[in-house]
C-alpha cells in the first residue's frame, strides 16, 4: 500500500544556528536585532521547539529554578479616559466592566493577606485613570503604598498609568513602591493602531522619570493585537535597552465592546515561539507572563516555562478572570519549580550578580 505521507528531510542548518546563538547568550553575548527577527521569523515546528529547548537552558542558567510571582489588585476600577482599543476599562467603549472609586485600606491589606498566603512576592496596585499628578489623589495614594510597606505582606508595587512630573515618582518612591508596571504594549510603529489619546513617548518619558527615582521597571506588552513578529522583536529590543527589570507577556484576551474584540487570536505555538525569542534577547530579566495566557494557551501553559518564562500573574487579572491560584502552585510543584522566589532586589539582573548556589555558572559565562 502506498503512503500519502511525505517524509521531509532534515536540515541541520537551522538547529546548529539555533545552538550557536544559544551558547552565545549562555556566555552572555548579546545576540543582534538581525538575528532577533531570524529567531522570531522560524517556522518550522521542529525549529520552533529546538527554540524553545534553548530558551529553557537560558531561562535555567541565569534564574536556576526559582518563579517569581506577582499578583494585582484593581484599586480605581473603569472611566478612565484613554482609548486603548484592548481595554475594557476605558470611558469609550461598551463593555461590562465594573466601576467603582479607590478601595479603601482595608480591601488593600486583605488582598496583600491573600498574596502572602500564597507566596507572592510582588502586589501591584493598580487604577484605571491616564495618570497621576500632584494633589489629593497622589496623597491617598502614597498613604496605601506606606500601608502596605508596613505590612511587610508584599512587595509595593504599582501600575498607575503616566507621570509627567519626576516629583510625582519621587513620591511613590517615599512611599514605599518598589517597581512600577509602565508597559509600552507594543513597537512604536504599531503603537499608534493600538491607542492614539496619548504617545509611545510619553510612556518612555514615565519610564524614565521611574528609573530617575530608582523604582525598578516591569514593562511588556501585549502580543496578538495585529502586529507582526517583527513589532514583537522591536518591544523586545526596546525594552532590552530602556533596562526593564520585568517583562510581562500579555496575550490579548478579546473584550466584547472593544475594537479588538474581533482579532484572531495567535495560535498557542506561535506565543510559546515569542515568549522564547525574548528570553534570548533579555536572558537576565523576569519574563513574566500574564493576561490572556488561560485562555489562549489552554493545556499548553505549563510550556511556557519551557519556553524561558521565569514569572508568573497569578490571582485573576483586572477584567478577566485567571485559573484558580492553587492549580499554578500545582502546575509549578509538577515541573519542579521554585515558586519561593528571594527578595534579591533584582541583583542576578546584573552581568556579575549571583544568586546563591550560582555562582559557578555566573564565572563561567
Amino acid at each position: 500500500m502506498l503512503s500519502t505521507m511525505t517524509v521531509k528531510s532534515f536540515d541541520a542548518t537551522d538547529h546548529a544556528r539555533i545552538a550557536e546563538l544559544g551558547q552565545g547568550v549562555l556566555r552572555g553575548e548579546p545576540i543582534s536585532r538581525e538575528e532577533g527577527r531570524w529567531l522570531f521569523d522560524l517556522g518550522d515546528t521542529a525549529d520552533v521547539f529546538d527554540l524553545l529547548s534553548w530558551a529553557n537552558r537560558i531561562r535555567e542558567h541565569f534564574k536556576g529554578n526559582k518563579i517569581h510571582l506577582c499578583s494585582i489588585v484593581n484599586v480605581k476600577a473603569g472611566g478612565c479616559s484613554e482609548n486603548c482599543r484592548f481595554c475594557a476599562q476605558s470611558v469609550l467603549y461598551q463593555t461590562d466592566s465594573p466601576r467603582y472609586g479607590l478601595i479603601e485600606p482595608d480591601a488593600v491589606l486583605a488582598a496583600a493577606d491573600e498574596a502572602k498566603a500564597n507566596g507572592v512576592t510582588g502586589l501591584g496596585l493598580v487604577a484605571a485613570w491616564r495618570g497621576l499628578e500632584e494633589g489629593p489623589v497622589l496623597d491617598e495614594i502614597c498613604q496605601r503604598f506606606e500601608e502596605l510597606k508596613r505590612s511587610g505582606k508584599a512587595r509595593p508595587d504599582a501600575s498607575l498609568g503616566i507621570i509627567k512630573d519626576q516629583k510625582v515618582a519621587d513620591r511613590l518612591r517615599q512611599a514605599g513602591v518598589e517597581c512600577y508596571n509602565h508597559n509600552l504594549e507594543s513597537s512604536r510603529r504599531f503603537y499608534p493602531q493600538v491607542c492614539s489619546s496619548h504617545t509611545y513617548e510619553d510612556r518612555v518619558q514615565t519610564i524614565g522619570h521611574l528609573k530617575h527615582a530608582g523604582i525598578k521597571i516591569c514593562s511588556g506588552g501585549i502580543i496578538g493585537m495585529g502586529e507582526t513578529r517583527e513589532d514583537r522583536c522591536d518591544l523586545a529590543f526596546s525594552l532590552r535597552e530602556l533596562g526593564a527589570n520585568v517583562v510581562p507577556i500579555n496575550i490579548l484576551n478579546p473584550v466584547p465592546g472593544t475594537p479588538f474584540a474581533n482579532v484572531e487570536p495567535l495560535a498557542p505555538l506561535e506565543i510559546l515561539q515569542t515568549i522564547a525569542c525574548f528570553r534570548f534577547i533579555l536572558p537576565r530579566q523576569e519574563i513574566m507572563i500574564a493576561g490572556g495566557r488561560t485562555v489562549n494557551l489552554r493545556d499548553m501553559q505549563s510550556m511556557i516555562f519551557l519556553a524561558g518564562a521565569s514569572a508568573l500573574m497569578v490571582g485573576n487579572y483586572l477584567t478577566t478572570l485567571n485559573q484558580p491560584v492553587e492549580k499554578d502552585l500545582q502546575m509549578l510543584k509538577d515541573l519542579g519549580l521554585d515558586p519561593n522566589w528571594d527578595k534579591h532586589g533584582f541583583s542576578d539582573q546584573e552581568p556579575c550578580g549571583c544568586n546563591p548556589g550560582h555562582e559557578m555558572a555566573c564565572a563561567s559565562s
